[in-house]
Parts: structure tokens; C-alpha cells; sequence
């Protein structure tokens, strides 16, 4: 029988390497990562500085390029790209929060939130409105960045990664900034975005922020050490402690 694609499938990376050399030195940053993600399932990855969470993200995020593997994202085998299709690619497919919120300060916060669409060659009010809604500023749209709070500063961040309609969100310690009462909030508005039907991947050392998710995936020298994503019923039986 003919199989077809899993129309949720968002994103699934198989047996995903990065080698550097240096010198006569060979690290592999990523050995042979493995991760399928479907629409509406948010994960974490968690592991100590140099564990390999960062770069598996580039990979994802098309900001980087595996030594070797498949990387496939809505479908879309993503490593042949070169490099003006990635590009494209991630413009439309791909949204990015990043610990330092990378807002431009002399913007407002429509602004900021508009800033895609104008790369784009895209005009659409209605939906920089629609997103400055969704996290809660349209009290602040004429705001500059200077003047909120990192809670809020990290709200535009969301909505600038979501003007164009991604389906895969990537969150590189998205909360690793915030007082303890902003980080719920912005947790609390990724559940809302997964109940949508968002593919969430957050990437953290924070085993408690992690454990947020409905499965998290453990790195060690870029190899899974834990998958709790696979059996999520389990994820939170054993919780353990994680480093750095």
C-alpha cells in the first residue's frame, strides 16, 4: 500500500551530525541527533553549555548546515538548500526567540514586529495588529523597546517570530532572562501557541523550565543521553538534575 506523509510531522531530523576540526582535533558538536516533532507538541532539549543544544538548533533553524543526515521540515528536505533557498526557506517556515530578545532599540514595538514582513517585500497591518495582540501589547504598539520590561521585550520577540505565519517555533533559552513571574507568563503564551497548533522546540539548561513541555530530550557532547519525548505518559516519573 502506498504510504503518505504525516501531514503533522513539522519537523523530523535523522542521525543529524556537525564535525569541526581544529588542528588535528575533530569535535563532533551533534552525533547522530534524531527528533521527530508534530504539530502542536512542544519539547524540550536540555544539557550543559557545549552539550550541543545550540547548534542542534542552527541545524533546524537553517542558519546552519549538517556534516551529514536528513533534516526535514514540513516536509521539505531542508540540507540540499543552497544557501539564497534557506534563506527563503526560514523566513517562512521557521521562527526564532532568543535569550536576548535581539530587538532594535531605536524601533517601536509595531515596528519590530513588522520588521519581517518589510525583509519580505510584505505589507500587513492587520496581521503586525493581530500579533501585537496575541501577546498582550497593544497598549505598547508605539513603545520603544527601552521602555518595557524584559517580560514584555520578550513578547515582541514572539510575535516578530510569528508575523509570518511559521509552523516551527524555536526558542533558545527563551526564558533565561526573566524574573520568575514574566517567565510563566511567556510559558504560559507558548502552551496557547502549541494549543494552536504550533511546533514548539525550547532549548535550555533549566531542567525545571524544561519540564514544562510534554517531553524533554537530554544532550551529552551532542548525543541523546535521555528521550522522555517518545513516552511523554513517563516524562516526569524520574526527573533528574541537570547541570550548567
Amino acid at each position: 500500500m502506498h504510504s503518505t506523509r504525516d501531514e503533522r510531522v513539522i519537523l523530523e531530523a535523522t542521525d543529524v551530525w556537525r564535525t569541526y576540526t581544529r588542528g588535528d582535533e575533530t569535535i563532533h558538536a551533534l552525533a547522530g541527533m534524531s527528533l521527530t516533532v508534530r504539530a502542536g507538541e512542544m519539547v524540550g532539549i536540555v544539557g550543559r553549555s557545549g552539550s550541543g543544544k545550540t547548534t542542534f538548533l542552527n541545524q533546524v533553524g537553517c542558519l546552519d548546515k549538517p556534516t551529514r543526515g536528513s533534516l526535514k521540515i514540513v516536509g521539505h528536505e531542508v540540507t540540499c538548500l543552497d544557501e539564497k533557498r534557506l534563506v527563503e526557506f526560514r523566513r517562512d517556515h521557521v521562527g526564532f526567540i532568543f535569550q536576548l530578545f535581539y530587538l532594535i532599540p531605536t524601533l517601536t514595538v509595531w515596528e519590530n514586529v513588522e520588521l519581517p514582513l518589510i525583509f519580505a517585500k510584505r505589507r500587513d497591518t492587520d496581521r503586525v495588529m493581530e500579533m501585537i495582540r496575541k501577546v498582550g501589547l497593544e497598549k505598547n504598539a508605539n513603545a520603544l523597546p527601552g521602555q518595557l520590561n524584559g517580560g514584555d521585550m520578550q513578547r515582541v520577540a514572539i510575535a516578530r517570530a510569528l508575523i509570518n505565519q511559521p509552523k516551527l517555533l524555536l526558542a533558545d533559552e527563551p526564558t533565561g532572562r526573566l524574573e520568575h513571574e514574566s517567565r510563566d507568563a511567556i510559558m504560559e503564551l507558548f502552551r496557547r501557541l502549541q494549543g494552536e497548533g504550533l511546533a514548539i522546540v525550547i532549548a535550555t539548561h533549566d531542567l525545571g523550565l524544561a519540564q514544562q513541555t510534554e517531553g524533554v530530550v537530554e544532550l551529552k557532547d551532542g548525543r541523546i543521553v535521555q528521550d522522555r519525548h517518545e513516552n511523554p505518559a513517563r516524562a516526569w516519573e524520574q526527573p533528574r538534575e541537570a547541570g550548567g
